[in-house]
């Protein structure tokens, strides 16, 4: 993931709704040093051992260009391990060819499991060759059975790993996901040379804005990509680092659905909305938002027949939203975050999100993956069928790794210390049958009052922008970071929709920071301005 942005935050107050969950969640966070820290990485699965590739083994990404991504930073071993007697397994990338020791030790691949093969997409990391780091145009076959079977009996791995280069696979944030016998790249960029915060010019990116499909003919020995036609949606599909989920949809169909990611095009912030594509085509639904789970996260989907509901639940990571007390606060720095959110597609077609009552063990969760429990039942797209599961609790899988940061905002002061890559495994538990739990329900009516206030930074001349859907009197405070309040006013006959107040806070001490906030009927909202000289 890449922050190039700084940015104020706003505070907005709304009404929490509870509804009975379906089902509790329970994490056991396990005792497993000897696995190591790991985030942004792929992993197959066979035979009960799970096969790590690539990513990261520091945290969050440096601000400084040549200390960001770092060669040092890479994964350059395949490791297994086994999730319940918590045995480990390594061997080197060394003795494969440098195309694919450079792939198979970047971050932010794209991966799929069909069957036995793991095929590997993109990913951003260091290229010899020119001496700079770039997205990779490859796509890497890898049987993982023979594979893990290899690196257990310590014996050569170079027959089970195959690699073919095509500029359609040069992406790295997106996700590839399959849709009966075609796969889909959805999302993500191409992002070559040097990360600099600054938007210096050490780099170029460029969004896919597009679904590329294609059918992979693959019998073991030669390896063949037939393109299909993609489709290309610049204001929908112009997103990365989100979470791409399989979905079975009210009519039975099954397909995925793009929560979330960034950027928006006209605005360095996460989207809210989210994308369905099935076999058909994409479908934008603007009618849904989601605000607790934005970045790229361990997810889980569950589906319940007898309600015909699909449940997805998102772990923790990154957001510009998170609950504090039954506020929502809204946060454009988008920070870490600890919550735990379901969002429920009802029969109907509408969805909501539901706040859960349990929360992750830390600012955990983004560049994590959750990893099925093959033994749980689900369907043939890794989505666990809730009616199906017989016992009480039942362990329905891991999540392991990511990102883990010592506080929710250190985008700005990072030095490295600030976060780590999470070595820790955690057990998830499903518990059916005690719906004693409460979820808080995030009504759809957020951001009605769409604060802004401009410039930021400024010297004084405050414009304050905000929008009303019904004519009511509105409070306009602000206050020093102190909490001393600095002017107070009602205002009334003003207009419903677009509503602006000027002002002048040039009294203000300059080279310091100011709230301004607005109270009204409909919702409340808080802006950081910066005041300078």
């Amino acid at each position: 993931m890449q922050r190039l942005i700084f940015l104020y935050f706003v505070v907005q107050s709304f009404l929490y709704v509870a509804q009975e969950s379906p089902f509790q969640l329970l994490l056991v966070p396990q005792d497993f040093p000897e696995l190591g820290g790991l985030q942004s990485y792929a992993y197959g699965q066979a035979n009960g051992k799970i096969l790590l590739i690539g990513g990261r083994l520091d945290g969050l990404h440096r601000r400084q260009p040549f200390a960001s991504f770092d060669v040092a930073g890479n994964n350059n071993q395949l490791i297994v391990f086994d999730p319940v007697s918590h045995q480990k397994w390594s061997t080197s990338l060394s003795v494969l060819s440098q195309e694919l020791q450079e792939q198979l030790s970047s971050t932010n691949m794209e991966f799929h499991q069909s069957g036995d093969y793991l095929y590997v997409v993109g990913g951003y990391g260091y290229d010899n060759a020119s001496a700079a780091r770039m997205t990779f145009p490859y796509l890497t076959a890898i049987h993982v059975p023979q594979l893990i079977e290899a690196i257990l009996n310590n014996e050569t791995i170079t027959p089970y790993v195959r690699q073919i280069t095509d500029q359609q696979f040069a992406v790295t944030g997106g996700h590839l996901e399959k849709i009966h016998n075609t796969y889909y790249l959805v999302g993500g960029n191409k992002f070559d040379g040097n990360y600099n915060p600054m938007g210096n010019p050490t780099y170029t990116q460029e969004y896919t804005n597009a679904i590329r499909k294609f059918n992979i003919q693959d019998d073991g020995t030669m390896l063949q990509i037939a393109h299909m036609p993609s489709i290309v949606d610049a204001a929908n599909l112009h997103r990365r680092d989100y979470n791409l989920v399989a979905q079975r949809f009210p009519n039975g169909v099954n397909g995925l659905t793009a929560f979330s990611g960034v950027f928006q095009p006209n605005v360095d912030l996460p989207f809210l909305n989210c994308v369905d594509v099935d076999s058909s085509g994409h479908y934008v639904n603007n009618n849904f938002q989601q605000y607790y789970n934005h970045y790229h996260c361990a997810v889980l989907p569950i589906y319940q027949q007898t309600s015909n509901q699909m449940h997805t639940v998102f772990f923790g990571g990154i957001a510009q939203y998170y609950d504090n007390g039954g506020v929502l606060v809204q946060d454009n720095n988008v920070p870490f975050v600890r919550s735990i959110a379901r969002v429920t597609r009802e029969p109907n077609g509408t969805m909501g999100e539901y706040l859960l009552p349990i929360q992750m063990p830390g600012y955990m969760g983004a560049g994590s993956e959750f990893i099925l429990n093959p033994a749980v039942p689900h369907d043939a797209y890794e989505i666990i069928e809730l009616d199906n599961i017989s016992t009480d609790t039942t362990l329905v899988g891991y999540i392991y790794g990511g990102i883990h940061s010592s506080a929710s905002n250190i985008f700005f002061v990072n030095t490295g210390a600030e976060s780590i890559a999470s070595n820790q495994l955690i057990n998830v538990y499903l518990i059916k049958n005690q719906t004693t739990g409460v979820d808080q329900l995030n009504e759809q009516s957020q951001g009605k009052l769409q604060l802004q206030v401009y410039p930021n930074p400024n010297d004084g001349e405050l414009t304050i922008q905000f929008n009303l859907t019904k004519t009511e009197p509105i409070q306009v405070q602000i206050h020093s970071l102190d909490g001393k309040e600095l002017y107070s006013k009602t205002y009334d006959n003003l207009t419903l929709g677009l509503n602006i107040i000027e002002l002048n806070m040039r009294k203000i001490k300059k080279s310091s920071a100011i709230y301004v906030r607005i109270n009204s009927n409909q919702g409340n909202a808080l802006q950081k301005v910066i005041l300078s000289e």
